[in-house]
């Protein structure tokens, strides 16, 4: 359980297999993202039949409606969903940080204005990892500062700090409802001297039915010094069973990102998953698995698929094009996806045309498949060692395409 085993290398590209209390996952792997305890518009079946192996809930969202109370009542997340696969929560901080001008941020933690109905709420490292423990997901992440990606030298530093002095938090917090820390062990942290906020106004939350590991997320924005003191210090504060990489794909160029993701690919270290947050566009993918990414997620590909896009090896389709009107031809010949194996261009469009929801299920369906699959061939090739030819060809027609 939480054991990562690392199969086969080509470069720094890797292919793995992580252990989670509810199965494994075959990396490098796509997460769709389930923000409101549901991928968008798709039931768990509809997931399932994609290929995908783990999912992502959001717990900004999830703790404003239904609540993580009636989330844990009901058995948590996996029975909530039907989902009987492993999951992932976010610590709802990309999404607080995001609400400019409707949140005050303070050493304690975050005040904020609910976007539902204007309430004031507070989430501090503490209460993320309390709402993470109810919802019950195999891996919770740790509450972190994220910061543009422009930011200053500054801005950045402030936020990098202030994440890895919210990490002793959680980690105290994620210990004590694990039952490895007395009720009264909190004390001071050893790396900041902050004492922990231990208050909470909800009622102490019950043992999850599985259990639960925390991920730590390394800042710094586009500065590489940050970068790399961030990881020292996540580091220092471990063991940990996974890593992950936030504050990129953020307004940051892709070179930037790539060059970030190179900097920490060596100093990362290579017996737990690698996680690139919120990074999910198709030659994204392939650009970070060569960099020794495992995991991605991003809400692109149902966004997309709403909105008519579809994602091709050689470039986006606008389904909703006039040229697709008499065509028979599948989305995407190459794909084995329920979309691409049963419907026609021609009848996708109408739908559109129409404004059926049914078109939106279809096109999402294809592009979950589409990076679900784009994982499944980087691992093949990886474990084959042809990794390296067979990506650079695959991008270069994707960005012919241009993509």
């Amino acid at each position: 359980m939480f054991e990562y085993r690392v199969e086969g290398r080509t470069g720094s590209a890797r292919a793995g297999t992580l252990s989670l209390p509810h199965g494994e996952v075959r990396t490098p792997a796509f997460m769709p993202v389930g923000t409101h305890a549901v991928v968008r518009g798709l039931s768990a079946g509809d997931v399932r039949r994609t290929g995908a192996q783990i999912i992502l809930g959001n717990t900004y969202h999830l703790h404003l409606r239904p609540g993580e109370a009636v989330v844990e009542a009901m058995g948590g997340l996996n029975r909530f969903t039907t989902w009987d696969g492993p999951m992932l929560t976010d610590s709802g901080g990309f999404q607080v940080f995001s609400l400019e001008g409707l949140r005050r941020i303070s050493e304690h933690g975050v005040e904020f204005q609910s976007h539902i109905d204007g309430t004031l709420r507070t989430l501090t490292p503490e209460r993320a990892v309390e709402i993470q423990w109810q919802l019950g997901a195999d891996v919770a992440m740790a509450f972190d500062h994220v910061v543009p990606g422009q930011s200053s030298l500054q801005a950045a530093c402030d936020g990098m700090e202030r994440t890895l002095r919210w990490l002793d938090r959680c980690k105290v917090r994620h210990a004590e409802l694990a039952g490895q820390l007395g009720s009264g062990a909190a004390g001071q942290s050893q790396h900041t001297g902050v004492v922990p906020d231990l208050e909470s106004t909800a009622p102490p939350p019950r043992r999850p039915a599985a259990p639960q590991t925390l991920w730590p997320i390394i800042q710094g924005g586009i500065h590489d010094d940050l970068r790399m003191r961030s990881l020292e210090g996540t580091l220092a504060r471990g063991p940990w069973t996974g890593v992950a990489i936030g504050g990129l794909s953020v307004g940051e160029s892709k070179p930037v990102m790539h060059r970030v993701l190179e900097l920490l690919d060596p100093a990362l270290p290579s017996e737990v998953p690698r996680y690139l947050m919120g990074v999910g566009f198709p030659a994204d993918l392939l650009e970070g698995i060569a960099r020794g990414i495992d995991l991605f997620d991003c809400v692109a590909a149902t966004r997309n698929g709403r909105h008519g896009t579809a994602w091709l090896p050689n470039g986006r389709l606008n389904v909703k094009g006039a040229t697709l009107k008499h065509s028979t031809a599948p989305l995407d010949p190459t794909c084995d996806c329920e979309t691409c194996t049963t419907y026609p261009r021609g009848y996708l469009r109408h739908l559109f045309m129409v404004e059926d929801i049914l078109a939106l299920r279809l096109v999402s369906i294809h592009n979950i498949r589409f990076l679900v699959r784009l994982g499944e061939q980087a691992r093949s090739h990886i474990l084959n060692g042809s990794f390296d030819g067979w990506s650079r060809e695959w991008l270069g027609r994707h960005y012919a395409g241009g993509d």
